[in-house]
């Protein structure tokens, strides 16, 4: 059974920095396109990031361009979203989320066209 298992989640501070990652397990990162989403207290998850699996499509949300990085290394089979110059408005639970390239090489934001969820870390940007 596929599973996704996301970490270094943390309390930072404004202007600060962050680099999570997403490990896969019973299966290779190589066959899932990834997406990482957040979710707010009382808001619904949105988007922040995507990335096929030869990382030749990428696509990031408006609010975090410039400022965020997604990148994945097959080989450890393990994807990655570095944060840079945090914001308080970035403070959220942060899900690492895939579905198999094939059905779609060109992955978007779209939170439905994703299969697998890990469980999701908290970011937290605040003094």
């Amino acid at each position: 059974q596929v599973k996704f298992m996301e970490s270094g989640g943390g309390l930072v501070q404004p202007g600060g920095s962050l680099r999570l990652s997403c490990a896969v397990t019973g299966n290779t990162l190589d066959r899932y396109a990834i997406g990482w989403f957040r979710q707010a207290p009382g808001k619904e998850r949105e988007g922040v990031s995507c990335v096929n699996s030869n990382s030749d499509s990428i696509t990031y949300a408006d609010s975090v361009k410039g400022r965020f990085t997604i990148s994945r290394d097959n080989a450890k089979n393990e994807a990655y979203l570095q944060m840079n110059n945090l914001k308080p408005e970035d403070t959220g639970v942060y899900f690492c989320a895939a579905y198999a390239n094939h059905l779609n090489p060109q992955p978007t934001l779209g939170r439905f066209e994703y299969d697998f969820w890990g469980q999701g870390t908290q970011v937290t940007v605040s003094s």
